[in-house]
């Protein structure tokens, strides 16, 4: 039986990853399948902090199981199938009712659906990059015959029936430990050298350590129930990274199965930009940069879709200087999220297609007949001798050094998107490194 669960959390607090924990804790049923942590479009405009959804396989389990967790002091464990027997959806759905009722932040809207069937895969890839329609989740919702439970308005049933929908082709996974409640919204206590030691020593992780400002990038900010978040694609090696660092008591643990890190928010080829989506977007370089205050950066680029302003916002820290080097005639394909207002493409990865020649002057031109130097005679009016009276029609100028190379690029660890995947994953280095404005 499907469960799944959305909209729980605010920015207050909370977090719809315990929710889920609790409901696996509390359902005494078999976890069938890793539990899934599916995000979901990050442009719509009214999600709460990363818009992911919780969905969770229950039953009675059979074939083999796999260590994922720790809760209560007992092992969690997940099988790879689920006996024949299902349990009964409206006793399952009474069961976890009392759950998202405990367990939701007041101002959340939040929604609780169980399946036998899950929803067409179309609702996964619509809910992660498009703004879905609330008539067609209800349709769906009808037609699989799922029970649904609601609080307000109901908007989580959206991201329910989008997650329950995702079927795996690239996926991740996280380890998310958990702080036991008395100490909700207190200052977390841990060690960064023993998360930098496990980024820098098991390379399946990514997204834990920012090796270039020295700083943690997998432990919330907010008073949530997370201790951290340790991202990567190997089972083992995450539990192993787990027992490395050094962090206070946690009160559990355990692996999801996730869409983070695989662009799958992505919109190629579309036919139109529509803003609060995703796209990659190629095109020419129109302008130089242009910085403002705050130290935010845009690019005027010329696409198929006419020009498309571009920017690097000051969260993106270094980032932004490849905006610097970049110059009209460049070719670069931009990968980001298209702002209703201003309408602007934020920069998530930019991919250097190609580099146009850039020329400078180096002085002003020399006379042939005496040597000296020619001085100008005004503005696009051209040189001229004063002693020999030669003229000359342009400075001589010679081919520029690029300070910045073909290739992909990506803003530091700790401004990335939890969808956007990182260079690691596409086995791909950054060509330029930019520090305080200077290549390293």
């Amino acid at each position: 039986m499907y469960v799944a669960v959305d909209d729980t959390d605010s920015v207050r607090g909370n977090c719809t990853t315990f929710l889920a924990t609790e409901i696996i804790r509390r359902s005494g049923l078999d976890l069938i399948g890793y539990p899934r942590l599916v995000r979901l479009n990050p442009a719509v405009p009214w999600k709460t902090r990363g818009n992911g959804a919780l969905v969770v396989r229950l039953g009675r389990g059979a074939g083999e199981s796999t260590f994922i967790g720790n809760m209560d002091g007992k092992d969690i464990h997940c099988f790879d199938r689920a006996s024949a027997s299902e349990p009964d959806p409206k006793i399952l759905l009474e069961r976890l009712r009392p759950i998202v009722d405990e367990l939701h932040e007041s101002d959340a809207d939040p929604g609780l659906l169980v399946s036998r069937v899950k929803p067409s895969p179309q609702f996964y890839w619509n809910g992660v990059r498009t703004i879905m329609d609330r008539g067609a989740v209800e349709a769906e919702v009808k037609r699989i015959g799922a029970l649904k439970y609601e609080i307000g308005c109901g908007r989580g049933i959206v991201g329910c029936v989008c997650g329950m929908a995702w079927r795996p082709a690239d996926s991740t996974l996280e380890l998310l430990s958990y702080r036991p409640k008395e100490r909700w919204g207190t200052e977390r206590i841990f060690d960064p050298k023993t998360i930098r030691e496990v980024e820098m020593n098991i390379p399946s992780t990514f997204n834990s350590w920012e090796e270039r400002a020295g700083k943690v990038a997998m432990v919330p900010s907010t008073p949530c129930p997370i201790m951290y978040g340790l991202r990567g694609e190997d089972r083992e090696d995450l539990i192993r990274g787990c027992k490395m660092i050094s962090s206070e008591p946690l009160d559990r643990w355990l692996v999801f199965q996730t869409n983070q890190g695989t662009d799958d928010h992505i919109i190629y080829g579309a036919s139109e930009l529509i803003p609060n989506r995703s796209y990659y977007v190629e095109g020419v370089v129109a302008s130089e940069a242009v910085r403002i205050r705050g130290g935010h950066v845009f690019l005027e680029l010329a696409t198929r879709y006419g020009s498309v302003s571009c920017a690097a916002y000051e969260p993106s820290k270094e980032f932004r200087h490849l905006f610097d080097r970049l110059a009209p005639g460049d070719r670069i394909g931009v990968m980001g999220e298209l702002r209703e207002e201003p309408r602007t493409l934020n920069a998530e990865k930019v991919r250097v297609i190609s580099l146009a020649d850039v020329f400078e002057r180096v002085g002003n031109p020399i006379c042939g007949e005496c040597g000296r130097a020619m001085e100008s005679v005004g503005k696009d009016k051209g040189y001229r001798c004063r002693r020999c009276r030669t003229k000359a029609g342009a400075p001589p100028q010679v081919k520029a050094v690029r300070w910045a190379a073909e290739g992909w690029y990506e803003p530091p660890t700790s401004a990335r998107r939890h969808l956007s995947k990182p260079l690691k994953r596409m086995g791909l280095e950054q060509p330029v490194e930019f520090v305080n404005n200077r290549t390293q």
